[in-house]
């Protein structure tokens, strides 16, 4: 099969199409032609290595949507030809953490494009438990849009915020993939949305998904208006995946008893806290990784029922994820990029 890979960790130049071995479904694993692969930062940082051994030449691609090719002897319940995206998050399905739904808490949790081969190929497999059948309500590139965004979104806001109506927060970076798919899952919740971007013309796009208020990083603080668009009370729940650069501003604008919810890092590993600050104000830090197969199947409901929808940026081809990368590296997109065959 084709396959876009790298052999050594580097820039996006690393990238190359190649022919690589088609994957072979056990008995419990159903084969995928894969249609399209929606991009995610992961993509970029396992391609610029992470510190730990992956499998080489690796394909990247954690989102995945397409055809059922081929199903294993054990598979019942799936059929070749069937529409599908693959589950993002991959897990154990029989430990204590993923009996109890907090499959990303599983000792054998691993990403699609991590650790194991991913979706920029022509096929992909993986456990009949992480294939989910969706409709045609939406074309594959669209359905390549959900699964890793609206899944961590919603398993942070939802199961670990616990947003409610009428409360207010904070979503950092409305152009990205997470952000636009926070904001729309904020408002389902009841909530009032405060939103940053680096362009007015993101801020527009944003408060079309449902923000109610957008603040441009760039001309100013956000934690200043934060704190003016809630009288100098604070919001009641940041939702952040910057890192170093927004953790100050963040604590700062957070009310008493307020939560902060976060995925990711994407400036940098380091924050500064003020524990003083921390505790007199009550506030609670939680980190978030993924989510579980019960709360994605939740979030494939509410798309399928026209509640939530991807948002999409640019569509390439596979031969153009290098591309594809340096436009989200540059941070020029709205939503999600996807490449496809």
């Amino acid at each position: 099969m084709r396959a876009v890979v790298f052999k050594e960790h580097g820039g996006p130049e690393k990238l190359q199409m190649a022919e690589m071995p088609e994957p072979k479904p056990g008995p419990e694993e159903v084969l995928v032609r894969v249609r399209a692969c929606a991009l995610n930062h992961l993509d970029l940082w396992v391609r610029q290595g992470l510190g730990f051994p992956i499998e080489m030449p690796h394909i990247g691609g954690s989102d995945i949507a397409g055809e059922i090719a081929d199903v294993g002897a054990r598979v019942r319940h799936l059929r070749v030809g069937q529409r599908v995206i693959i589950s993002p998050g991959i897990s154990c399905g029989w430990c204590a953490q993923c009996a109890g739904g907090n499959d990303s808490q599983c000792a054998e949790f691993d990403i699609m494009g991590l650790r194991r081969q991913g979706g920029y190929a022509e096929f992909a497999k993986a456990h009949m438990k992480d294939i989910h059948p969706v409709s045609d309500r939406l074309g594959f590139d669209e359905w390549a849009a959900v699964p890793l965004v609206f899944l961590t979104a919603w398993h942070m806001l939802v199961s670990r915020a616990r947003l409610r109506p009428g409360e207010t927060v904070l979503i950092h970076a409305a152009g990205s993939g997470i952000g636009s798919a926070a904001i729309q899952i904020a408002k389902l919740c009841g909530a009032r949305v405060l939103t940053t971007a680096g362009s007015d013309a993101k801020l527009d796009m944003a408060k079309r998904l449902g923000a109610d208020a957008g603040i441009n990083y760039i001309r100013e603080d956000f934690a200043e208006r934060a704190l003016q668009e809630t009288g100098g009370c604070g919001v009641d729940v940041v939702f952040e995946h910057i890192g170093p650069d927004t953790w100050p501003r963040n604590l700062r604008c957070m009310g008493r008893g307020a939560r902060m919810v976060f995925c990711g890092a994407t400036a940098g590993p380091q924050a500064s806290v003020d524990i003083r600050m921390t505790f007199l104000k009550q506030h609670s830090l939680i980190g978030c990784y993924m989510g579980g197969r019960r709360e994605l199947m939740e979030v494939l409901r509410l798309v399928e029922a026209g509640k939530l929808r991807p948002v999409l940026d640019r569509r390439f081809g596979m031969a153009e994820v290098a591309a594809a990368q340096e436009r989200m590296a540059q941070r020029k997109h709205f939503g999600k990029i996807v490449v496809r065959w």
